[in-house]
């Protein structure tokens, strides 16, 4: 892989979306194919590596990837205040209707706001996570914007789908001390998290999870941000019906190994997008493992070639 060089990279800061902005970086040649890659709950742009980044721009695209609202450099929305993430889980069990301070429709319309404003007809849409619900509601509230679709360890909505682990779970919920009081605690419980959530057959190094996690803390700490996130996941319609009435390329991928987000739903997403290609690397968590970079991004490929 020739990587990125700086003959080959751009960067614009930020672009307005409706009353904030949005970050984004631009990655590949001018003329390839447009592909955008949108990321997880309180995750940045920098949660998709350099590497990974090249591997797709060698393959024939130009990579948009963005902050998603509320984290990295793009404006939070503080203003709506931090929602109690445990009391709307109860009124999600009792049936009752929740108000999150957004919803994951909004952020596939920033993104097909973003598309807009850069002068992007169609791209290929690659969401990891929360990404990938976003990506699906893109597909579904924006068809026109949607070239491939490719859903990444990501789910349908659907209620009765397994739970994450215990230890993914408390992942998720367990007090983190706060970078400010205490860098290097912080620091370690990120590497911590990594590794329960992590490949068990593609580990990465701690040195490499540590450095990660501080080049995110370094980057932007929005920890609000992430709760709103959150708000947003809990508060999710289930979606498969309105899968079923997708009509583009679409592959769906997913770590057998994955204790955040089960394989199963992994293939419940598959099964309800008409014709979508699906593939499972047993051995791989949450996350996209660098030993497997090569084969998603040909696997992303793949699909761009099917539009």
């Amino acid at each position: 892989m020739s990587g990125i060089n700086k003959q080959r990279r751009t960067s614009v800061p930020r672009l307005k979306i409706g009353d904030f902005s949005l970050h984004y970086e631009i990655e590949g040649e001018e003329k390839s194919s447009d592909l955008i890659l949108i990321s997880g709950i309180g995750t940045q742009l920098i949660w998709w590596s350099e590497s990974f980044v090249a591997a797709l721009a060698d393959r024939g695209f130009r990579v948009i990837r963005l902050d998603n609202r509320d984290v990295g450099y793009s404006d939070g929305h503080d203003h709506l205040g931090i929602p109690d993430i445990q009391s709307m889980i109860s009124d999600r069990v009792a049936g009752l209707p929740l108000h999150p301070p957004y919803r994951l429709e909004d952020m596939a319309s920033d993104t097909a706001a973003l598309l807009c404003g850069l002068g992007v007809e169609r791209a290929h849409v690659v969401g990891g996570s929360m990404g990938g619900m976003i990506a699906q509601l893109m597909a579904l509230d924006h068809p026109g914007k949607v070239a491939s679709l490719v859903s990444i360890m990501s789910t349908t909505g659907n209620p009765g789908l397994p739970a994450a682990t215990p230890a993914a779970q408390s992942v998720l919920f367990r007090p983190r001390m706060s970078p400010q009081a205490d860098r290097e605690a912080y620091l370690q419980a990120s590497v911590d998290a990594a590794q329960v959530l992590g490949s068990p057959t593609y580990p990465e190094c701690s040195e490499k999870l540590r450095a990660n996690a501080a080049a995110a803390l370094d980057r932007a700490y929005r920890p609000a941000g992430f709760v709103r996130h959150y708000a947003a996941i809990i508060s999710a319609r289930d979606r498969r019906e309105r899968l079923k009435g997708l009509n583009l390329p679409a592959t769906v991928i997913h770590g057998g190994a994955d204790p955040l987000i089960r394989p199963e739903a992994g293939r419940d997403t598959a099964a309800n997008i008409p014709n979508a290609e699906y593939i499972e690397f047993q051995g791989m968590g949450h996350n996209i493992p660098t030993a497997l970079e090569g084969e998603i991004a040909d696997a992303i490929a793949r699909t761009a070639a099917r539009a």
